[in-house]
């Protein structure tokens, strides 16, 4: 398993630390576009840092997170992620001023930009591909599935086919590009999940960030979930993780693999509450894999 760590050290010499950054964007099935109320998974407060705040500059942001991580990390340089929402959804002028301004920081190495399949403007896509040049630029894209029906019945208000040609298109320029699945969304059985790892492979993508469905506070499946839990398949921990190895045995080996959970503050987890750290998590994965690797007679469907 190629790991993100590892893959960050041989690109940079060194380890990195991601700086999250929230400038305001929005997203189109939020502000009316395509649709309203967002994602019925999602609430962006359970995962962005409390120093991310739309209302400070981009610089102070920057700033805050290196001093939050000052004591938490042993990286050697910093990476600006613009983490929240579609962070390549406005006018494309106002965008790059907002990368530049991150660029500009005296310890920033590089911009990672999270965004959804659809809103990525070709002009835009253009001015990127030149910057890519003097320095790391990654997309990451947020598919959270392959299958249309479930895109729809989480209200993201794009199909599977926008987003591989996002990713070709991004690729295409000399970019970096990052899908984001969420596994466990409702109507989608194992197999079915274990097939993403095929789709993904026969792309031209370089990371990927896989985590598990998780009920927050403040999302529309909060609702769902008191009203109706059965609706609803949540992994357990040991469940998931035997998932996740048998999903990195199907998936590409030059793929590198960011992460495979998402571990929201415990105030916004409503289910399901592990009470792991990523860290735990991953060493479980890799017990697993392990116990797979040992196991000659074991294929990768089983």
């Amino acid at each position: 398993m190629l790991t993100y760590s590892d893959y960050i050290v041989s690109r940079f010499g060194h380890k990195m630390q991601k700086i999250a950054i929230d400038a305001g964007f929005t997203c189109p099935n939020r502000d009316g576009t395509l649709g309203t109320g967002g994602c019925a998974f999602c609430n962006n407060r359970s995962f962005s840092p409390t120093y991310c705040a739309p209302d400070k500059p981009v610089t102070q942001q920057i700033d805050e997170g290196i001093a939050f991580f000052a004591n938490k990390s042993s990286g050697d340089g910093y990476i600006a992620y613009f983490q929240t929402y579609s962070s390549t959804y406005g006018n494309t002028a106002d965008v790059l001023r907002l990368y530049h301004e991150a660029l500009a920081h005296p310890r920033i190495s590089g911009l990672i930009i999270g965004t959804r399949p659809d809103c990525i403007a070709d002009d835009l896509l253009h001015e990127l591909a030149d910057i890519a040049k003097r320095t790391y630029v990654c997309i990451e894209i947020g598919a959270e599935s392959i299958y249309n029906e479930t895109l729809a019945a989480v209200n993201r208000c794009h199909t599977w086919e926008q987003t591989q040609d996002a990713i070709r298109r991004v690729a295409a320029a000399g970019i970096n590009v990052g899908i984001h699945l969420i596994m466990g969304l409702p109507g989608e059985s194992r197999e079915m999940m274990l097939a993403e790892a095929d789709a993904v492979s026969a792309l031209p993508v370089r990371i990927i960030k896989l985590h598990q469905l998780q009920i927050v506070r403040g999302s529309a499946y909060e609702r769902k979930y008191a009203e109706e839990p059965e609706y609803f398949s949540l992994f357990t921990a040991d469940e998931y993780a035997d998932f996740c190895a048998r999903f990195v045995r199907r998936l590409r080996p030059d793929i590198v693999v960011d992460r495979f959970t998402n571990q929201s503050p415990y105030k916004y987890v409503i289910a399901p509450r592990w009470g792991l750290k990523n860290y735990e998590f991953t060493r479980l994965v890799e017990s697993k894999l392990d116990k797979y690797n040992q196991s000659p007679n074991e294929t990768k469907e089983n």
